[in-house]
């Protein structure tokens, strides 16, 4: 019997296989999906194509070839290069096609290649995702989506095989400023749970003990609530990385400058995030950033 849903799926192209792009495509095939992977590291394509995925060689043939574009990639040059130039997403996009990027991103590089998809004839949504590794893979995430109305209605059965909510927030870059603000809130809370858990080490409280009072407080949010178990252990095993902090709350400083919007809380710490991933904290997880504050208070971790 022929699988007339599986039939009904747009063809989707799938750019970047890193933490987060490795357990959305594998939804996505899990779903029905009828996916094309590229990844600058081809072996992660090939691990895909034994999973049923198609390997493309490079962006312009999986571009061509595919009716729906996904690229989630590390940063602003990232998204340059891979949909601009004359080997890009938009040059070699078929008509009617959708480009969604679901990379963290300023909202300037974003501006940039939505024009260059218009000339096209090209619809690009910007959906960045909020979420971990570990909810990537349960198809957990939640999806900030701006753009086209009518694109993002198109996509949204790509979006539900992936994420739990999904929110429409505008027509132009308002996910890329929701993504932003967001992350703003994250990298802020990581700094200033250091600051409060090495006061009160400083004052004689048991680590575990502290931890679990804090947790059961009002000033206990989901973030914080799910980070107490790796933080009464001491895992800073990697979900987030103290070097993407930096790049997101450097994208946040930038975004306010931008705008008009003084920063002055994002800015302290983007600076306490430069120091400390410029060291030895670059890899651990950003909540590590409590090892940075207890040095600077005279505690050896």
């Amino acid at each position: 019997m022929t699988d007339t849903s599986t039939q009904n799926k747009p063809t989707i192209g799938w750019i970047g296989l890193g933490k987060m792009g490795l357990p959305i495509v594998e939804n996505l095939l899990r779903a029905g999906f009828d996916v094309t992977v590229y990844d600058m590291d081809k072996r992660r394509s090939e691990e895909l194509a034994q999973r049923g995925a198609h390997a493309s060689p490079d962006i312009a043939s999986l571009a061509a070839l595919t009716q729906f574009i996904f690229s989630i990639i590390p940063d602003d040059a990232a998204l340059q290069k891979v949909a601009l130039g004359p080997q890009g997403v938009v040059a070699n996009a078929r008509d009617g096609a959708v480009y969604v990027d679901m990379s963290t991103v300023s909202p300037a590089v974003s501006e940039t290649v939505r024009d260059s998809a218009r000339e096209r004839g090209v619809d690009f949504i910007a959906a960045p995702v909020s979420g971990s590794t570990m909810l990537a893979g349960k198809a957990q995430l939640t999806v900030f989506a701006s753009g086209p109305k009518a694109a993002f209605q198109r996509m949204l059965p790509v979006f539900e095989a992936i994420s739990a909510r999904q929110y429409y927030v505008g027509d132009d870059q308002q996910a890329r400023y929701l993504k932003l603000a967001i992350n703003h809130l994250v990298g802020s809370t990581a700094v200033l749970l250091a600051e409060a858990l090495t006061l009160g080490k400083k004052g004689g409280l048991d680590w575990v003990e502290m931890l679990t009072v804090i947790g059961d407080s009002v000033a206990a949010s989901p973030l914080i609530k799910y980070k107490l178990d790796p933080l009464k252990q001491r895992d800073f095993s990697p979900a987030f990385s103290s070097k993407q902090m930096l790049k997101d709350m450097s994208l946040v400083v930038d975004a306010g400058r931008d705008a008009g919007v003084p920063m002055a809380a994002a800015s302290l710490v983007r600076e306490q995030f430069e120091h400390y991933a410029n060291g030895d904290g670059a890899e651990l997880d950003f909540f590590s950033i409590v090892r940075a504050v207890e040095a600077a208070a005279g505690i050896e971790n």
